[in-house]
């Protein structure tokens, strides 16, 4: 009984990763699913594919482990996080597809509840900037657009939940509606302090609270599978968000340690401990998680577009064929020759928040190719990294040592590279990348006695490779004023 499933539920695809109690992958299963952009600016998902997807998954990874359902002894759930479902719950059937994360729709709610001075209730309480990234005006949109909802969310009828609790509610068979506190902390409905829905946003956004999950811990028994969807009753016994648990997959247990993932966006969070840290510089204050009756707060800066800069590389430009194709291209040239990117495909997260950017390319001559461009996209990734490090050097925090890095682009070694020459300091790549699904792994298996303490897992962490900084003071700073030049040319575009 000493394997974990982990379920790692994210923005492109569905992967499912069966680990054993040294925390060593034993099998693994992935798909991809259909993005869906129905207009500029808006991003869906059918929910039935994010839950087909994953089920596939889960029974292909205890498949090839060679595994029983029965000898795995606790699921761990990480997903996407803002991204929004809103389902009948009687039929279990969606209203709408889910709403990702990355979608603009309500931006111009957000400019309304900001010229009615709601920004800093909203901050005060959920530790979140008022934007259309988060949950909640995604649900009133739903409700106010789809023909029907409003009035069977009033008659108790309807479900909101991010993909967390879309996953459990199928998992169970419709029996648990959940959502752990690292997940409801991103709806922009949860007061992080009392961890409770907040009465007040509830009216705000016009939303009934019947429609809202229960919010649990983020590691414990929060429910047990329906025998018919996996063959055995398995616990699910570990719930996070995608970067909190790849925070707590790099163990960064202390306050002041941090990590940066390379997904489709990149995510630093840091580590404040106990303590609810307000940012003066547009950061979020977010729960990390909450073991045992202990909460975990993290400061962390959000990035839109990271890894999904390559794949529209691929298949927006088809200037590569596959996504590990970029490092072999953007090596091919020793610089951008005065390119630079702004990936602003979705508007600009952290410290910007400016819904209204979209994605430039500056600095074009007749000389430019498609490897000047492959380099520009990467050298975007890290750049949009150092903005975030340095806003949380502004809000205080100690300067970094290094950066611990995890996520599929954190492969590409010529970008680990790049962000060690732009950041000044090495960068720190771990054995275990996939450090998400393996935080989901660690929240369920300390809750089902596959491991035992925090403080055990210190030892699973191994160094893969480090990136040592080799650019000049000069050259660095030249770059990032460059960027950011770049950067305010990309701002307000969908607005003028």
């Amino acid at each position: 009984m000493g394997f974990i499933l982990a379920l790692d539920q994210g923005t492109t695809s569905s992967r499912a990763i069966v680990f054993n109690a040294q925390a060593q992958v034993v099998a693994s299963s992935q798909q991809e699913f259909e993005q869906i952009f129905p207009r500029a600016g808006w991003v869906e998902h059918r929910p039935e594919d994010i839950w087909n997807t994953q089920l596939a998954c889960a029974r292909g990874a205890i498949e090839k482990a060679g595994l029983k359902p029965s000898d795995i002894a606790g699921i761990g759930i990480t997903n996407q996080r803002e991204t929004t479902v809103v389902w009948n719950r009687k039929t279990g059937k969606p209203v709408y597809n889910a709403i990702v994360w990355q979608d603009r729709r309500t931006a111009a709610y957000c400019d309304k509840l900001r010229e009615q001075g709601k920004a800093a209730l909203i901050r005060r309480s959920t530790g979140l900037e008022l934007d259309s990234y988060f949950s909640a005006t995604k649900v009133n949109w739903i409700l106010n657009n789809v023909p029907g909802a409003r009035a069977q969310a009033e008659a108790g009828e309807l479900a909101f939940g991010t993909v967390d609790s879309w996953l459990m509610w199928n998992l169970t068979g419709g029996a648990v509606h959940a959502s752990d506190v690292s997940n409801a902390s991103r709806s922009m409905l949860l007061n992080i302090k009392t961890l409770k829905w907040d009465s007040e946003l509830l009216e705000l956004f016009d939303i009934p609270p019947s429609m809202l999950p229960q919010v649990c811990e983020s590691s414990g028994e929060i429910a047990r599978c329906d025998p018919a969807v996996l063959g055995a009753a398995i616990p699910i016994a570990g719930v996070a968000g995608d970067q909190q648990a790849a925070t707590f997959g790099q163990t960064a247990f202390k306050p002041g340690e941090a990590k940066n993932t390379y997904g489709t966006g990149c995510f630093m969070l840091m580590n404040t401990g106990t303590e609810v840290v307000e940012s003066h510089n547009r950061l979020l204050t977010t729960v990390g998680w909450q073991v045992n009756g202990r909460t975990s707060y993290m400061l962390e800066g959000s990035v839109f577009m990271g890894g999904a800069v390559v794949q529209w590389l691929r298949d927006g430009l088809g200037i590569i064929e596959k996504s590990a194709d970029v490092q072999a291209l953007a090596a091919s040239v020793p610089s951008t020759d005065g390119v630079c990117m702004v990936p602003a495909f979705a508007g600009l997260g952290a410290p910007h928040w400016d819904p209204y950017a979209r994605g430039t390319l500056v600095g074009m001559t007749r000389g430019t190719n498609k490897a000047h461009i492959a380099r520009a996209a990467l050298e975007s990734i890290a750049l949009q990294t150092v903005d975030l490090v340095q806003a949380m050097q502004r809000d205080g925090a100690k300067p970094l040592s290094e950066l611990r890095v995890d996520g599929g682009a954190s492969n590409n070694n010529l970008l680990m590279q790049i962000q060690a020459d732009l950041l000044g300091v090495p960068v720190v790549r771990p054995t275990v990348t996939e450090t998400t699904a393996l935080g989901a792994a660690y929240l369920a298996g300390l809750a089902v006695g596959v491991f035992d303490t925090e403080e055990s897992l210190l030892a699973n962490w191994k160094v893969d490779a480090r990136f040592e900084p080799k650019m000049s003071i000069d050259e660095r700073g030249a770059l990032l004023d460059r960027w950011h030049r770049a950067v305010e040319r990309s701002k307000g575009w969908a607005d003028a």
